[in-house]
Order: structure tokens, then sequence, then C-alpha cells
């Protein structure tokens, strides 16, 4: 087993921050990994000491999991989080006294594209919670998109449940013809009427609605009209996401997020026909980013 005389180049932490968790790795010099590690969420625009904990906590647990004989202090931290395109989040971040031997923050989307790519140039569209597309294409970064829920996000699992909950409570009031959505939503959220169903989703984040998402999918793929026109609207918004990242002459471009394989079929058959898996995950984007950096000090 390996002991606390190994130096901090030998091992490597990649931490993904996203608004509802934080993933942790620990990899060895050729990028194996050790251990695994998950706590809450790490988007410090919505709390920087929840983010602290959660980054540290999740990397705890990975180190455990990891068997190693040493301490936050000998890994080296690559750590990409939601929040930190704001320039204010950046700094405050990283000015924060990490235990880590050393910290190179970058946001999620970057490192999302540098797993998605291996490293190489590239862009990705994110389908999750939220949705946006990026590209980093010779050492510039473009990003589309991430406004946030509820005025920004189009075809993200929030925008899908929020438009379900919309056309339900219309539906009620009888301004809408009832569609299969009805059913599955009142029975997911347990209730009866319009007035229930408000008093539960009623100031609910984006998270919370992303959780309704799949039943819009499954009604649409059970042949309800409403569901399919919500599902091609979000759809057509990602494929317009993809043809504007193409400008910037990627040569790869991936579809990622927890949405990916109930969005994918109904995307426009000439963005469909030229996406390629991601090769690795954010996670490992951040211990490639952290090499990156270590190779230019």
């Amino acid at each position: 087993m390996p002991n606390s005389s190994d130096n901090n180049n030998s091992y490597f932490l990649g931490i993904d921050g996203g608004g509802s968790k934080t993933k942790a790795i620990i990899v060895d010099a050729n990028n194996k990994v050790l251990g695994e590690g998950i706590s809450g969420p790490a988007n410090p625009l919505h709390g920087f000491e929840q983010a602290v904990n959660s980054i540290t906590e999740s990397a705890e647990i990975a180190l455990a999991n990891s068997g190693l004989s040493i301490s936050l202090g000998d890994l080296t931290a690559g750590v990409g989080l939601a929040g930190v395109n704001l320039p204010v989040l950046f700094e405050q971040m990283s000015n924060w006294q990490h235990p880590f031997g050393r910290m190179f923050l970058a946001t999620d989307l970057l490192i999302a594209c540098l797993g998605a790519h291996n490293g190489s140039d590239g862009a990705v569209m994110i389908t999750g919670t939220g949705s946006c597309g990026f590209s980093y294409v010779k050492g510039h970064p473009y990003t589309l998109g991430g406004h946030g829920f509820p005025h920004g996000d189009k075809g993200s699992g929030a925008w899908f449940g929020f438009q379900a909950a919309n056309y339900v409570l219309m539906s009620l009031d009888g301004l809408k013809a009832p569609s299969a959505i009805n059913e599955k939503l009142l029975s997911l959220l347990q209730v009866k009427d319009g007035l229930e169903m408000v008093e539960v989703i009623a100031g609910k984040p984006a998270a919370f609605y992303a959780k309704m998402a799949n039943l819009v999918f499954d009604a649409a793929e059970q042949g309800d009209q409403v569901a399919q026109e919500i599902v091609k609207e979000g759809a057509e918004y990602i494929s317009g996401i993809a043809r504007q990242l193409l400008k910037q002459q990627p040569p790869r471009i991936s579809l990622i997020g927890g949405l990916t394989p109930r969005i994918k079929p109904w995307l426009d058959d000439d963005v469909k026909n030229i996406l390629q898996d991601p090769l690795s995950p954010p996670e490992i984007g951040s211990v490639i980013y952290a090499k990156q950096q270590l190779a230019l000090l």
C-alpha cells in the first residue's frame, strides 16, 4: 500500500461540482481511478460555505475509498465548478484556504469539454438539470445559453418539468385539453387538483422541476401529442445550440448530462449524425485540466 512519502504529483483529485451534487475521484499518474466520493451541491452561487464543505467532504470520501495512506495535502486537485464563470465567484473560490497540495480551478463547462474529448479541442451540449453549449477550440472558450432557470436553460430537465406543470395547470382549469401528462404528473406529486399542485410546486428550484422531465418523455414516446410538442420544442433548441457551436469548428461534438438518452433520439438528423460519445466524464476532465496547468508551471 502506498504511504505518505508519495509526493503530490503521484495522485490527483478530480472534482465535478454542480448544483445538485459533487463527485470526486482520486487517480494515479495514469488516470486510473482509485477512489470515488459523492457529496452535496458545490455551486458557490448558492453559498460559499456549502460549496467548500461539499468539495472537502467528497474528497475525503474518495480518499477513504481509495485506501491510500496519504492526506488531502498530498493531492493535486483539479476543481471544476458550476457558477465560477462569474468572475467574483471565481475569485472567491481561488482565495479559499483549501486543504489540497495544489488546486487548479475551472468552470464545470471546461472540465466537461476536456473530459468528453480527453483533453483535445471539441464542443459539448449539456442537458441535465440545466442546459448550455460550450466549445474549446485553439485555446478559445465559447459559451452558449446556460442562463439559468426559469429565464433560460431551455431543453433542460427543469425546463421540461416546468412546461409539464404549466400545461397541467391550464388543463385542470379547462383552458387546454387533458393530456397523458396530467395523470403522470398528479401521481408523481401525489396531488388531486390544481390547488394542491400549486402548494407542492410553488417556489421550488430547478432540481425539483427536473425530476418531472422523464414523464414528459414517457408520454411523448407513448404517442401523446402535447408531450411530443414539448419534447420537439426542447430538442429543436438543443439542435440549434449544436449548429451554433459548429461555427467554432470543433473537431468533435458530444451530448452529455442526465437527459442525454431521452433527448438524443428527438434531435434533428444532421445533429444526431455528427454526435460522438464523450470519451471521459467531467471529473476526469478536472484531472486533465490540473495536469495541463501543472505542465505550464
